[in-house]
């Protein structure tokens, strides 16, 4: 019949598929967006709406996105020019740009960075651990000093007697006897960056902006108080819902209790090295 009335048969044998209502999914991927504080692009995005087992392409989320104005904060660019004094202590760069550190607590590092508050500036420290990039010590105030970083050591849970090496850049806040003390009185070794070169503290510099991107930048602080509730809930999302692209889109802390779980599966069958166990699976 086809060919007799002169028509090709994948026009005969064509139908029309449904178009599917994206309403369901236009609504979870601006929950996931807005709950992830603006901050998630296309990649997380993906990824975590595949945690829920929702199967969708990043072009596809990234044309809802467009649809909805949906626009990550990471588009947005931020430049302030801020300078201080330099620590010229002679010791060395030990962590050598060696940012894959196997071990929790085998090298940690931070900053400072700052905040508006009001009409003045205050400053925040970070302490990572570079093994899960989890923000193991955290303080905030008015001054950029000694006292800032000490508070943050104060807030770390995990014994300061395993940290083998803390890692810092040439700033003046990290050159003073308090630090000494610290890092003295738990055997921690010291490493210093290079004067001028910012690459030797990759870490630190990549966390602090995606912290000005995903927090100081979210919220207008009115007082100290603000600052540090907020900073506070931060640091819990950060460490235990935030994807990180370097963990394999994991939390660090979901990346710590499944290396340490795969540790002491490994313990118990016997294995003394990964490549024993590697040859297992």
């Amino acid at each position: 019949m086809c060919k007799v009335l002169g028509i090709s048969r994948q026009t005969y044998y064509y139908q029309p598929k449904l178009v599917k209502n994206e309403a369901e999914l236009e609504e979870a991927i601006t929950e996931e967006f807005v709950r992830n504080r603006k901050a998630y692009g296309t990649r997380k995005l993906k990824q975590i709406l595949a945690n829920r087992d929702i199967q969708v392409s990043r072009r596809r989320i990234g044309r809802i996105m467009k649809q909805r104005g949906l626009k990550s904060s990471y588009t947005l660019a931020h430049f302030k020019n801020h300078s201080s004094s330099c620590n010229e202590s002679k010791t060395d760069n030990i962590l050598a740009r060696d940012f894959r550190n196997k071990e929790p607590l085998e090298a940690i590092v931070t900053d400072l960075t700052y905040v508006r508050v009001g009409k003045k500036w205050h400053y925040i420290c970070l302490i990572l651990d570079l093994f899960n990039r989890e923000i193991i010590g955290y303080s905030c105030g008015k001054r950029k000093d000694a006292s800032l970083v000490k508070r943050a050591f104060t807030r770390i849970s995990y014994p300061l007697t395993e940290v083998q090496l803390f890692h810092t850049d040439r700033g003046k806040e990290f050159d003073n006897q308090t630090i000494e003390e610290i890092i003295g009185a738990f055997g921690i070794t010291r490493s210093l960056s290079k004067k001028g070169c910012p690459y030797d503290n990759a870490v630190a510099e990549s966390t602090y902006k995606s912290v000005k991107v995903e927090f100081v930048h979210q919220f207008r602080f009115e007082s100290l108080e603000q600052l540090e509730l907020e900073l506070f809930d931060y640091v819990n999302w950060w460490n235990h819902l935030r994807l990180h692209g370097t963990l394999g889109y994991e939390t660090p802390i979901g990346f710590r209790y499944q290396r340490l779980a795969k540790r002491t599966l490994d313990n118990e069958r016997g294995y003394d090295t990964p490549s024993e166990a590697a040859s297992f699976i």
